[in-house]
């Protein structure tokens, strides 16, 4: 079979992207043929996507590269003349290769999956000003609600009308948990749940617990992540629990923000900031935490780092809202709080410092085989495979008949 993967590829490797190499690596070791398309604004898969299509970050030319980016049409173009793919599969495409490539892959059978809110919220994040959730449906609320000014939201129409366009020459939409299920139902997008796969830890890691209570927060440094109020909890921390640390791995636009906040409050001898490190590398990062924290203040349509550390045997302390909610099962493989709850997360850091919660700092075997299981990343190609086969090699029925329920 031969697969055609679509995806942004923005710049930094984030779980997106981690997804399609995984998803590439997989179907090729299932004996298919693969090949990528990527835009050219990040490592466009390190150097080894098969077409490239210019993007820019700059916001000149996202104006109009964002609404139809000719280039990308004419990479699609060119991939479905070379490779003739039995289907193709679309992740980003939003943010720089533009709608208007769906539309370009008209006839052939594609599957859509959705990993972020950008198809359904021109800020990406469903996060409004005030830091609440945001539960309207898209539209002129968007400007009235100050997430974006009149003239974003008047480009945006263009741009999100391709969108519902384009979406209607897609055969599956796909979504990575029922919560942005939910929210695709929500705006009138009909998706079904596939559950996302995590990799198994590596032949070399081994977890050992620190001394004193550790914390590790894991990803990009944005004001989404509650990485702020993560560094208040931990100042109500310090008084009752002297010894606890905080290890703050990724890069992103509010590092320097973050370092002179870790100064403000007198956290400098026990916040320290690694920086990005190789997606290969993050388990080593985890290996000593008694707990990964993931404090975001939007609903994470996933999370797949705190996927990563329970089938680590890694307590999670997340916000309840979003797909956290979902894979963190409190008492059980974490702890969660409401998003936004400072005290609440300082609550639960305090549980664990002090051992009332998860006193191993470690899960249970039973929990950790039984999230492995259900986030196999075998189980996970082998039901992609199952759409794509269905796909090619019928795509008028697939066309006509209703999509059959998938397995979660």
């Amino acid at each position: 079979m031969r697969v055609l993967l679509i995806t942004d590829w923005l710049p930094g490797v984030g779980g997106a992207e981690r997804y399609i190499t995984g998803v590439r690596d997989g179907l090729r070791a299932a004996g298919d043929e693969v090949r990528l398309l990527t835009s050219s604004v990040g490592t466009a898969g390190d150097g080894s996507a098969d077409y490239r299509a210019f993007g820019s970050e700059s916001i000149a030319a996202k104006l109009v590269l964002q609404i139809v980016n000719p280039f990308a049409m004419a990479a699609v173009r060119g991939a479905l003349r070379d490779f003739r793919p039995d289907v193709v599969f679309v992740n980003m495409y939003e943010h720089q290769l533009s709608p208007a490539v769906l539309g370009r892959l008209r006839g052939v059978p594609t599957v859509l999956t959705v990993t972020d809110y950008k198809g359904i919220c021109p800020i990406s994040s469903k996060l409004l000003p005030s830091g609440r959730l945001c539960h309207e449906r898209a539209g002129v609320v968007c400007w009235r609600s100050g997430c974006v000014s009149l003239p974003h939201w008047l480009r945006d129409q263009p741009r999100y009308a391709l969108i519902r366009s384009g979406r209607r020459h897609v055969r599956r939409v796909l979504a990575c948990s029922r919560w942005v299920q939910r929210e695709l139902a929500f705006n009138g997008v009909e998706a079904e749940h596939l559950t996302l796969p995590v990799p198994a830890p590596g032949p070399d890691f081994r977890r050992v617990p620190a001394a004193q209570p550790m914390f590790v927060f894991c990803g990009r440094l944005d004001h989404t992540k509650g990485v702020p109020m993560l560094l208040h909890a931990f100042a109500r921390l310090r008084s009752a629990v002297p010894t606890a640390l905080l290890r703050i791995v990724g890069e992103g636009p509010q590092r320097e923000l973050l370092e002179r906040l870790v100064q403000g409050l007198g956290l400098r001898d026990i916040v320290t900031f690694r920086g990005w490190v190789p997606p290969s590398e993050v388990e080593h990062e985890l290996a000593d935490a008694w707990a990964l924290v993931t404090p975001s203040l939007w609903a994470e349509p996933l999370g797949l780092v705190a996927l990563e550390a329970i089938v680590r045997g890694i307590p999670v302390i997340a916000s309840a809202a979003g797909g956290l909610g979902e894979i963190v099962e409190h008492g059980a493989s974490g702890l969660l709080f409401p998003n936004g709850d400072e005290a609440g997360l300082a609550l639960q850091l305090a549980a664990v410092a002090s051992g009332r919660a998860f006193p191993t700092h470690a899960l249970s075997d039973a929990v950790v085989r039984r999230t492995a299981e259900t986030h196999s990343p075998e189980r996970h190609i082998e039901r992609l495979r199952r759409i794509f086969m269905m796909l090619a090699a019928s795509p008028a029925a697939s066309r006509s008949a209703p999509s059959p329920a998938l397995p979660t």
